[in-house]
């Protein structure tokens, strides 16, 4: 080892033998990204058809060939004979006319809705209530007062059932408060309004 950068004279040394190349130059008058000056366009640049080729069709995402023209969404009718989103229970969507559902659509006359709360909340004095009763306890007796802080948690999943032509699709909405149980039961009374 007595040359310290074997690579410092950049000849390859490794490998199969390599064919001799030219290092890339700049014409004068151009940089990167930028052609010379009449010069044909490079990398990036739309490219002239060669001669004898067909004029392309219209590409992803323009218009022709099937292809929505106007702007928004296209979205295939419902397997149920389409329909109007009427509200959403998680990946349950009610539509005018069924329940659509990952594992399909069910009818939306006659089924049966159940909503099942698993949440808990949890009420616990914070650590900072315990830190300021401990430091206020020496001076005086008012820093009991800080073992009067509560602190709500709430966790666990709101599970939604529903039973419709003879299948079966049950979905869980996460908890983020003790309301959360309650807005769920209104949608769901909701939908079983529009299944009667």
């Amino acid at each position: 080892m007595s040359d310290p950068n074997p690579y410092a004279d950049d000849s390859y040394k490794w490998g199969p033998p390599q064919p001799p190349g030219n290092p890339p130059t700049v014409p004068d008058g151009s940089g990167y990204g930028y052609p010379a000056p009449g010069a044909a366009p490079a990398y990036g640049y739309p490219q002239p058809l060669p001669d004898g080729a067909a004029q392309p069709g219209p590409g992803y995402g323009y218009p022709g060939h099937g292809q929505p023209t106007q702007p928004g969404f296209n979205l295939p009718a419902q397997q149920g004979g389409g329909g109007v989103p009427m509200l959403s229970l998680g990946d349950i969507t009610v539509m005018n006319d069924g329940i659509v559902t990952p594992s399909g659509t069910l009818p939306l006359k006659g089924a049966v809705w159940t909503a099942t709360d698993m949440s808990r909340t949890e009420e616990k004095i914070p650590t900072v209530g315990i830190v300021l009763a401990i430091v206020f306890a020496l001076f005086c007796l008012v820093g009991l007062l800080f073992l009067l802080m509560k602190e709500k948690r709430t966790t666990g999943f709101v599970q939604i059932t529903v039973t419709s032509g003879g299948r079966h699709h049950q979905t869980m909405i996460p908890a983020t408060g003790p309301e959360t149980f309650h807005w769920v039961m209104s949608q769901v009374n909701t939908a079983r309004s529009m299944s009667a």
